[in-house]
Order: structure tokens, then C-alpha cells, then sequence
């Protein structure tokens, strides 16, 4: 799992860590993971998802640890808030390559062990991508093209029993989502998204949800 050491991502290990699987969590700083990685029994791994040689590492040390793959969250992730005139490229750039470039180097990576497994790709996108967010026009544009990826790799793998899911929530109560303003307990909550990923393995081989949107009560999409 990438980005697991907080947010949405570490909600999802607490849930699969529950659920009897093995985990590796990334960061780029393994300070910054190794804490979460002991409370869960987990490997915890120094990795920058931009980096091609770091996503081939990352993969793995997981199998050389625990010898297969059968789960892969995306979940690595980083916004700018601002209006397309304000973003340098520079901030574009860091949007793209770590939502959108990480995403598919590390899936890239994992493709052979996921075929062996018939395993399940679970893709952090956003509301973002699927509706215009004024203020996250590049963070849109990358979510929306993950969600793109998703749907174009479910065909490519099928044939191999791989899944793959894109989850589209709106604010998530995260650190990620503190610029907003919204009160926290009127934020979806991190585990909510966990809980769709435990239903995404719940489901039998031959069912597949490639993309979920998760509205945050009260609010137009």
C-alpha cells in the first residue's frame, strides 16, 4: 500500500490488517511510516511512487517478505488548492506525477504478481475527477485520469481475473482536506472508504465494481 501512514489509506490498512492480510506501507519519508508499520505488524518501506526503481523495490520487498500480492491501494496522494492562473507548473507537475504517474508505476510493477493471485487494485481517486471542483482543476484532472486508467486496465486484466476499483469520495476528513473548512464531523470519514474496500473483497471472482462515488451528505455533486 502506498500512502498509508495517515488519512484514508491508513483507515484502509487498520480494515485489511483486520481482515487476516499481510501489509507493506510506503512513504517517502519510512520515518514517517515505521510507527503505523508497528502497530500493525506491517513492513514498512522508503519509497517515492515518482521514482521508477522505487515502485519495482517496493513491490518487491513485499513479495520477497510475504512471498505473494493479492491487494494493491493506491492511495498515495498530494492537492493544491487554486485557480488554474495561480498554479505554477511546478505544482501541476507534483499533482500529476504523484497522483496519476505514481499510481501506474506501481500498479506497472505489481501486474505479474496480481495475475498469480487474481488479485484487486484499489485506486484513491476523487469526486474531483468525475465533476468540475473549482480550485482543483489540476488535482481533477489527474483523479479523472486515474479513474480512466482503471477502467482501461479492468480490460486489459480481465482475462487474468484481475480487479481493479477507482473510489471517488468527495472531503474526506483527512489532513489533506483541512484547507476546506468543513467541519470534521461533517466530512466522510476515512473508514468509510475502508468499508467499500472490505465489500470489494467480499465480492465473488466474477463481480467487479470499477469505480465508486462517495457524496458527502448535503452537498451537490
Amino acid at each position: 500500500m502506498t500512502g498509508g501512514s495517515s488519512g484514508i489509506g491508513l483507515a484502509i490498512a487498520r480494515m485489511l490488517r483486520d481482515e487476516g492480510y499481510d501489509l507493506t506501507l510506503a512513504s517517502r519519508t519510512k520515518e514517517k511510516v515505521e510507527g503505523v508499520a508497528a502497530e500493525l505488524g506491517a513492513l514498512a518501506v522508503e519509497a517515492n511512487v515518482v521514482r521508477d526503481e522505487d515502485c519495482e523495490r517496493l513491490v518487491g520487498e513485499h513479495v520477497e517478505r510475504f512471498g505473494r500480492l493479492d491487494v494493491l491501494v493506491n492511495s498515495a496522494g498530494v492537492g493544491v488548492a487554486g485557480n488554474v492562473e495561480q498554479l505554477t507548473p511546478k505544482q501541476w507537475d507534483l499533482q500529476l506525477n504523484v497522483n496519476l504517474r505514481g499510481a501506474f508505476l506501481v500498479t506497472r510493477a505489481a501486474i505479474p504478481q496480481l495475475r498469480s493471485s487474481r488479485g484487486l487494485v484499489v485506486n484513491l481517486a476523487s469526486i474531483a475527477g468525475t465533476v468540475p471542483v473549482p480550485g482543483l482543476a489540476a488535482y481533477g484532472a489527474a483523479k479523472a485520469a486515474l479513474i480512466s486508467l482503471t477502467h482501461s486496465l479492468n480490460r486489459e486484466l480481465e482475462g487474468d481475473g484481475v480487479r481493479l476499483c477507482a473510489i471517488c469520495p468527495g472531503f474526506v476528513d483527512t489532513p489533506m482536506a483541512s484547507w476546506t473548512g468543513i467541519p470534521s464531523d461533517e466530512m466522510i470519514q476515512p473508514e468509510d472508504c475502508a468499508e467499500v474496500v472490505r465489500m470489494l473483497l467480499r465480492l465473488s471472482p466474477k463481480a467487479r465494481v470499477p469505480q465508486v462515488v462517495i457524496e458527502r451528505l448535503g452537498e451537490s455533486p
